[in-house]
């Protein structure tokens, strides 16, 4: 899919976050990159054969501050 010179990494490398933005929803969460991975705000991935990447977000809450 993807026409930049050079090319953006394919959906299945390890770096397929960097790939180029096609379109990005930030109502909705998402974001489109040109190699065909939807991206979500909660770090999720939707990779282009339908292989789900789970949220990769920190197990530590220790920078989580709730009210009192």
């Amino acid at each position: 899919m993807c026409r930049h010179q050079p090319p953006c990494p394919s959906a299945d490398s390890a770096d397929r976050e960097a790939a180029h933005l096609v379109a990005h929803c930030p109502e909705q969460g998402w974001s489109l990159l040109c190699n065909g991975v939807l991206l979500f705000e909660d770090t999720g991935e939707l990779l282009p054969d339908g292989k789900i990447i789970g949220p990769r977000r920190p197990l530590d809450a220790g920078g989580v501050t709730t009210a009192a």
